[in-house]
């Protein structure tokens, strides 16, 4: 698919992974239309891109149908869709104390990562399934997954159960889709420089990047860009997840 004059969706696209897509849609001639909480940097970021601020809970199925409709309304059909809107905070099963992981706080971030994906890319198939196709597609969605799916850390058992939960439905979703033209594609990163990571130190931040096998370093968000627009372009990627990560395998802590 040509990415020039098409429409497009990224969540999460404020900032961090999500806002090096949007950067790079925009630059490669997209409307970009910004799902995201963050009201500040969404529309600082849509301001920037000529594109489209929408403020969007994943989670909830009736906003994320209006936002869809409303982009629609602006920009056209949107083609591409980039869910990337996620959250990770750590915690153990039990904690130091001897208590149980917050069943709240574990569903909090299932909810998020996996059900606020499934809703915006439900949502965003269902109004573009019978929109006529550009050549042999209609369109294409990309998720973000990670690293954790397959080799998660102590203190990771929410986030990488719901990363893991994205990399286990990208396939039946892509058969599913398939009749209608629209591919489904998930890429794990693994240790990019996020705005998370960016809040620690550098010393630290050197540490990290040092595990990573080649290149001795954190990855950029652009590089995940530069994927995100491979996938775009390439008609044949369906159905699979990649993982970029420099060949790093985490280990345990």
């Amino acid at each position: 698919m040509i990415t020039e004059g098409q429409a497009a969706i990224v969540s999460g696209g404020a900032s961090g992974l999500g806002g090096a897509t949007a950067d790079m849609l925009a630059a490669a001639g997209a409307k970009v239309a910004i799902f995201d909480m963050n009201a500040d940097l969404g529309r600082a970021k849509a301001k920037a891109l000529n594109g489209a601020f929408f403020q969007v809970d994943v989670t909830d199925a009736n906003k994320v149908a209006a936002a869809i409709a409303d982009a629609e309304g602006l920009h056209g059909k949107a083609r591409i869709l980039v869910n990337c809107a996620g959250i990770g905070p750590p915690a153990k099963v039990i904690d130091r104390t001897g208590l149980a992981h917050s069943l709240e706080a574990f569903n909090a971030v299932i909810n998020v990562n996996l059900s606020g994906t499934f809703n915006v890319l439900s949502r965003f198939a269902a109004a573009l399934h019978d929109a006529e196709p550009l050549g042999e597609e209609r369109g294409v969605i990309i998720n973000t997954a990670s690293v954790a799916a397959f080799d998660g850390q102590i203190g990771q058992a929410a986030y990488s159960a719901s990363k893991g939960g994205v990399v286990g439905m990208t396939l039946p979703i892509a058969r599913e889709l398939a009749r209608y033209g629209i591919r489904v594609m998930t890429i794990a990163p693994g240790m990019f420089l996020t705005p998370m990571l960016e809040t620690l130190s550098e010393e630290i931040r050197a540490s990290l990047g040092a595990q990573v096998p080649f290149p001795r370093r954190l990855g950029q968000p652009a590089e995940f860009a530069q994927l995100v627009q491979s996938i775009i372009s390439n008609p044949v990627l369906n159905g699979e997840t990649i993982r970029l990560d420099g060949a790093i395998r985490m280990a345990p802590r």
